[in-house]
């Protein structure tokens, strides 16, 4: 599946990527925090292992979703004037 550039969406696609990327960002976000809750636990019970690494190498995704989000706002911003 090819996915569009914002431009060139409507204005109902937009609309409906905002709200599943919103939905997908905030999960994703609540995901990341028990995953770092049960990694300080694991470390403070058994010591630094190989996969305490894992949450941090998610952090790009998160910093990719917001912005993604941000430029589907901007584009419906730009919309309405």
């Amino acid at each position: 599946m090819k996915t569009k550039k914002f431009a060139e969406m409507t204005t109902e696609e937009l609309v409906k990527t905002k709200k599943i990327s919103k939905g997908v960002t905030y999960a994703f976000v609540i995901l990341l925090i028990l995953l770092l809750g049960a990694n300080v636990f694991l470390v403070l019970k058994k010591g630094f292992g190989p996969l305490q690494i894992i949450p941090f190498t998610l952090l790009p995704l998160l910093f990719l979703n917001f912005y993604n989000l941000k430029q589907i706002k901007k584009e419906l911003k730009s919309r309405e004037n």
